[in-house]
């Protein structure tokens, strides 16, 4: 039997949406393919927390799961940092 690997997201929390659900900003650093410089793509995330214990300005870590809703592929796995509000 094979073992999955679960994709693995690090992000900071921009917005809690609703009930048990966090949006998370994940920056990614890519090699522009001209120019040859290091360029920043973000993408938005929704997080499943369990014990709502997230807040705006967290910096978290979040594993792949199975789809919980339409959009929400990942579960909170920690919390690296506090934010400062």
């Amino acid at each position: 039997m094979a073992v999955e690997m679960k994709r693995e997201i690090q992000g900071v929390v921009v917005a809690i949406a609703g009930n048990k659900t966090a949006t998370v900003l994940v920056e990614r650093r890519v090699m522009h393919p001209r120019y040859h410089k290091f360029v920043k793509r973000f993408k938005k995330y929704l997080v499943h927390d369990e014990k709502n214990e997230l807040k705006v300005g967290d910096t978290i870590s979040a594993v792949e799961c199975r789809p919980l809703s339409a959009r929400k592929k990942f579960r909170l796995q920690s919390v690296l940092k506090t934010g400062v509000e």
